[in-house]
């Protein structure tokens, strides 16, 4: 049975709308992906870290309600979570302010088994962070080695632009173990000051990893694989939020990567716009649902398809 592994960090986001809370959900780029996937009932693990606090009790029990495996939420006593702050615009677009303690890192513990066709999807500082390279780059290599589908998204913060002397070649060892790399306008902005995807992808993506996805909000979706340069229209709808649009996006493609019996890395390369068009299209299905509500994941009764 092949399953979606999510490597990532947790937090609890906590939304402000004119400066006055409104929500706090369990959050994180890879978690957010995860509990919709949970929620299609397909197999799906978190390897995380959380606090030894109420706010981790908050999260693993909200993973374990979403069909979950948490036996890789690690915890560590004495340890806090990490706590985010959501203040959306009025395009419902989100700037974030981050509390994090990094002081006890626990991940150096035991990660999932990965098999020939499991999917991992991994990004974020979360995959840079050198004080968990070391455990985050053995985990993937393995992947690798084993058959596995890496799902790379970058969401790189601007936060994180003064970090990037000491983290580039950590991204670009990230690229090189990936089957897919995604990244947004604003990603590519942060990191190469361009939106232009061509150049993107044959400068910066492609010396390292073949297969390309560019998102741009409500902008086509931008493919390159070596044989496609292809645009994927997206479609006009409402938004309340756009807190985990890009992690959603993720979901619906992994999911569908299991669902369109997509098993080996190296088929992507060789597959047609017409193979991509399905796994695209349920990225797009999954991050329209969450944009229109306040939380970061499909609705429970979403049909996945």
């Amino acid at each position: 049975m092949r399953r979606i592994i999510g490597v990532g960090e947790t937090v609890l986001d906590i939304i402000f709308r004119d400066d006055q809370p409104v929500k706090a959900v369990p959050g994180g780029s890879s978690f957010n992906a995860i509990i919709s996937i949970g929620r299609t009932g397909t197999p799906c693990i978190m390897a995380t870290e959380v606090g030894d606090d109420h706010v981790g009790d908050i999260v693993t029990n909200f993973l374990k309600d979403n069909n979950v495996d948490t036996s890789y939420v690690f915890r560590s006593k004495g340890t806090q979570s990490h706590i985010s702050l959501a203040f959306l615009d009025n395009n419902n677009d989100a700037q974030y302010q981050f509390y994090k303690n990094h002081a006890v890192l626990t991940m150096h513990k035991k990660m999932p088994d990965v098999n020939k066709g499991d999917v991992v999807l991994f990004g974020s500082y979360f995959a840079v962070n050198p004080n968990l390279r070391e455990y985050v780059s053995t985990f993937l290599k393995k992947a690798k080695e084993r058959g596995a589908i890496l799902f790379y998204d970058l969401n790189f913060r601007a936060s994180h632009i003064k970090d990037l002397p000491e983290i580039t070649e950590y991204i670009l060892e990230n690229m090189r173990q990936a089957s897919i790399v995604r990244g947004s306008a604003e990603d590519f902005m942060n990191l190469y000051n361009s939106k232009d995807v061509n150049y993107i992808y044959k400068e910066h993506i492609a010396p390292y990893c073949a297969c390309f996805i560019y998102t741009d909000a409500a902008n086509p979706i931008q493919l390159r694989t070596p044989n496609i340069a292809a645009s994927f229209p997206t479609k006009n709808i409402k938004t309340i939020s756009t807190i985990g649009a890009g992690d959603n996006f993720n979901a619906g493609f992994c999911r569908a990567l299991i669902k369109e019996n997509v098993t080996q890395p190296q088929s992507l390369c060789n597959m047609t716009e017409e193979q991509w068009k399905p796994l695209i299209n349920t990225g797009q299905r999954f991050s329209a649902a969450v944009c229109q509500s306040l939380d970061n994941y499909v609705p429970k009764d979403f049909i996945a398809g």
